[in-house]
């Protein structure tokens, strides 16, 4: 009598059918990437007061000037880097990416060499001397080293997140999107929650040593952060129809709403994406939805960036805190650590779309994310409140801040969902792309604004609703951050009011 097979085949068959997770590997590599991303932006916002500035003689308009001239060129880059990345590929463009921003992020620290050598001085010590046409001389000259430098940091930078949504879109489905992006984007907020606890401290030892002001090599560490990372990217990452470490089930899984594309998603890899799907780069903006993200990104990205530049001059011009040490240093990490929440953000639309279901309602991505939206534009208006309640504690504007921090990571996340979920994945890192460049108008609009309003408001004393001088500049800036979202929020609705996905 035979014996049943069923007992032998059935371990390997259940292996077999379990689903592998390795999409959540790739996750966690983009968020590894977007919170090195971070960490370089943070380190000349965490060394200019206390290290950077004394040396060269920076003022308030200086450091704008370097950030907005950042944003401005991150947002031409953006504009390039989408259509780079559906050329070039994720795989290789996320690598082209991330090597040119971490040798940007490197060259900062010659940046002190070459103005010394520039204006004919011998060592660092000239330069902290210098006075009257002398000092302004330097601060000019080591401003516009800076400024060479943080371009090209921005040239690399504006790939990170049109490359992250792509392939977001690549290993995961629609249902799941939002968290995926959650979960990476949340790496903006971990980079600047670690840098506190790293930047400061490294140019304070490598300052005690004598290597340098400290500053330079705060840059080298760091920056040589995202060189490590590409060794792990070539090493992991492959489409996920060619990926060994993706099973069938997986496969099936990751593919479960894509099955209405001309191709299969193996033949898709293929070919590298260039399917007929491409939307040309200039009918892109013929769409109002390119509108809605345009505008959303414009009116939102800059209050970020603002925080992320700005929060610790405010601490330090404000408060008289030190961010390097003590509880300037912890402020910041709380600031960042309440931003966190954000990681839930992703999650709201989808628990909507549960509820709904539950209840024998069939409620569109859409209209979800755009419900979420609107609860997210709300915790901003807090910021209002900022200034004025700094006279009961130092701590409630951080606090603030952190929750504005956390809504715009929310809102972040599902702004880049709803561009998956309106264009084809061929087009989606031209879309981010341009909702990047976006974002970056907004963001030099805001640091060259607000590096002026400082200064102007110190020289002569602004007065602003009961505050004189800078917090009377900070008091202004954080009621623009304060209504700012719901602008967004209401043009975006009048341009896209109901869900409409783009064929071709």
């Amino acid at each position: 009598m035979s014996q049943p097979t069923s007992t032998i085949s059935s371990p390997a068959a259940a292996k077999a059918a379990a689903m592998t997770n390795f999409r959540w590997t790739i996750c966690l590599l983009l968020f590894l990437a977007t919170t090195v991303n971070y960490m370089d932006r943070q380190v000349l916002s965490l060394t200019w007061k206390e290290f950077i500035s004394p040396e060269f003689h920076w003022t308030d308009s200086n450091y704008g000037d370097i950030t907005a001239v950042f944003s401005i060129v991150y947002a031409i880059a953006n504009l390039l880097a989408g259509r780079f990345i559906d050329w070039m590929g994720t795989k290789k463009g996320y690598l082209w990416a991330i090597g040119v921003w971490s040798a940007g992020a490197c060259l900062h620290a010659a940046c002190g060499w070459a103005t010394e050598r520039t204006v004919g001085l011998e060592d660092a010590a000239g330069l902290v001397k210098a006075t009257g046409d002398a000092a302004i001389l330097i601060a000019t000259v080591s401003v516009y080293f800076f400024i060479g430098a943080r371009c090209i940091l921005a040239l690399g930078e504006a790939g990170n997140f049109p490359a992250a949504i792509k392939v977001t879109a690549e290993y995961f489905p629609k249902r799941d999107r939002a968290y995926a992006t959650a979960i990476f984007n949340a790496g903006s907020a971990v980079g600047a929650l670690i840098a506190p606890f790293t930047i400061g401290p490294l140019a304070k030892f490598f300052q005690s040593h004598g290597v340098g002001n400290g500053w330079e090599m705060a840059f080298i560490v760091i920056g040589g952060l995202g060189f490590i990372w590409m060794g792990f990217w070539m090493w992991l990452y492959k489409k996920p129809a060619e990926n060994p470490r993706v099973n069938a089930a997986e496969l099936s899984y990751i593919e479960s709403d894509d099955k209405d594309h001309a191709e299969d998603a193996k033949q898709e890899a293929i070919k590298e994406d260039s399917d007929t799907a491409t939307i040309p780069f200039l009918k892109c903006f013929k769409y109002p939805q390119t509108w809605a993200v345009f505008f959303g990104k414009l009116l939102t990205d800059g209050v970020w960036w603002f925080f992320l530049f700005w929060t610790p001059a405010y601490i330090n011009d404000v408060f008289k805190l030190s961010t390097s040490r003590g509880e300037g240093m912890f402020m910041i990490f709380v600031l960042y650590l309440i931003t966190m929440l954000s990681i839930y953000g992703g999650k709201l639309p989808a628990i909507f779309m549960e509820k709904a279901a539950a209840k024998g309602i069939t409620v569109n991505a859409y209209s979800a994310r755009m419900k979420a939206m609107f609860i997210f534009a709300l915790f901003p208006l807090l910021a209002l409140l900022a200034q004025p309640l700094s006279a009961y504690s130092q701590w409630i504007p951080i606090i603030i801040i952190g929750i504005a921090g956390a809504a715009h990571q929310s809102w972040s996340a599902n702004i880049y969902s709803v561009v998956g979920d309106m264009f084809p994945k061929s087009t989606i890192a031209t879309i981010i792309g341009i909702g990047g460049m976006a974002g970056g108008i907004g963001s030099f609009m805001i640091n060259k604004g607000s590096g002026m309003l400082f200064d102007y408001a110190e020289q002569v004393q602004m007065s602003f609703m009961s505050f004189t001088g800078k917090p009377a500049g900070y008091f202004i800036v954080f009621c623009i951050c304060g209504v700012a979202y719901l602008v967004g929020w209401c043009i975006m609705k009048a341009l896209v009011p109901r869900y409409k996905k783009i064929t071709v």
